[in-house]
């Protein structure tokens, strides 16, 4: 989910309104301080308040899962201890980014948050915000681990995805993969993954969930409609880094979103005229004129 702001300040009844349309959507769990969520530009306290909203709101109708990665391992168990204290079902940990470690330094991260922390936790491994790639030899390592659960996969290598999937059929423990890229949900999903962890269901929650769910009932013709609809909206919601674009998707559709933070920078005036175009084509445009 986006972090919404209003005037640089974070916008809790904006939040609170996005959280309850996912929740009506039916979609099977929220993810609170990712990528997408610019957690990386929250304070401790807001960042606190965005996972006490979210359990608030939508505990117990759905899965709260929040993020709490760092290149820091100390970090990473006291924020995951945090989000497990405040009500998270599921953290979503990142591998350590810009330190680089070897893949067994990569091992025993996951391992010190596992060993330590009593939480269900769901890998990202997403080398291109990393910097390191998550091997399967080291993915299949931690997926042993007791908390472990599965994996978001953005490597964006099809085939070792593929790998994952072909490997963790032999697991003795249930381990998912899902997708973490809107793009790839369908193409995943037909070999075997679980779903998706979405960016564009800020935008249109049902479409994705009908999505997901067409491929999971193997309902390929179905889900391959909605997947061929959705795809221009897959291309340019990632023609700027994320979450530059869905915010400005989102503004463009009366929905709260307010602005990026800095460093992130408003949307180019090509791509957003590109962006009002397509969203008016789909007859999603909440308004003709560009919001301020």
């Amino acid at each position: 989910m986006i972090t919404p702001f209003h005037k640089n300040h974070l916008e809790e009844k904006g939040l609170i309104r996005n959280i309850q349309r996912q929740v009506q959507a039916k979609v099977d769990g929220i993810l609170l301080l990712g990528t997408t969520g610019e957690a990386a530009t929250l304070s401790e306290e807001e960042q606190k308040k965005v996972i006490e909203i979210g359990v608030r709101e939508a505990k117990g109708k759905t899965l709260i899962l929040v993020g709490t990665g760092s290149n820091c391992t100390k970090t990473a168990i006291e924020k995951t201890k945090r989000a497990k204290e405040l009500g998270a079902d599921i953290a979503l940990v990142v591998a350590p980014y810009y330190s680089k470690p070897t893949q067994e330094g990569i091992y025993r991260h996951f391992q010190a948050i596992a060993s330590t922390v009593d939480i269900p936790l769901l890998i990202y491994n997403i080398q291109g915000r990393t910097g390191v790639n998550i091997e399967n030899e080291t993915l299949l390592k931690i997926a042993k681990l007791s908390q472990v659960i599965g994996v978001k996969e953005s490597s964006g290598q099809f085939s070792q995805a593929q790998d994952v999937l072909e490997q963790i059929k032999h697991l003795s423990t249930p381990f998912s993969l899902l997708s973490g890229e809107d793009a790839w949900t369908l193409p995943l999903m037909a070999i075997g993954a679980s779903g998706v962890i979405s960016v564009l269901s800020n935008l249109v929650p049902e479409k994705v969930v009908e999505l997901v769910q067409s491929a999971l009932n193997s309902d390929f013709p179905r889900a391959q409609k909605i997947y061929q609809e959705l795809y221009p909206l897959f291309k340019l919601c990632f023609v700027e880094v994320n979450p530059i674009p869905i915010k400005q998707a989102m503004q463009f559709c009366g929905l709260s979103s307010g602005p990026c933070r800095l460093p992130l920078s408003p949307m180019q005036s090509k791509n957003k005229n590109k962006l009002k175009q397509l969203l008016s084509e789909m007859q999603l445009l909440w308004s003709q004129e560009i919001p301020t």
